[in-house]
């Protein structure tokens, strides 16, 4: 599976973004989808990541309540709706994709390369 992520950019605090996650190689149903970040001088992060079939879903404590993680699996696209965005949202954002075998997923088989997003405050 290849991934491709877009949708990065420098907005304000307070604004939205939304980050789509395009795959190719594989149809992304028969994978879970996530997202990470890294900011700098960190270790990369877990955001959220998505049942195959959309169902269940997951996501980290800091970005609860203002991400929402979706999938549309007939346009092999994941996304990562974000409001409310706050300055320690700054990272490098990556798509994941995860086999089915295990829920939530323990591993993550493939990445995508990473869109910057910035805040300002």
């Amino acid at each position: 599976v290849q991934l491709q992520a877009f949708g990065g950019g420098t907005v304000q605090a307070g604004d939205s973004l939304r980050l789509s996650c395009v795959a190719s190689g594989r149809a992304i149903s028969t994978q879970h989808m996530a997202w990470f970040r890294q900011a700098p001088g960190k270790e990369r992060e877990f955001v959220a990541v998505v049942r195959e079939i959309g169902i269940s879903r997951y996501y980290s404590g800091s970005v609860k309540s203002r991400f929402t993680i979706s999938r549309d699996n007939a346009k092999n696209t994941v996304y990562l709706q974000m409001n409310s965005l706050k300055p320690e949202d700054t990272a490098v954002y990556y798509c994941a994709a995860a086999s089915i075998t295990n829920w939530p997923p323990s591993r993550y088989d493939y990445w995508g390369q990473g869109t910057q997003v910035t805040v300002s405050s």
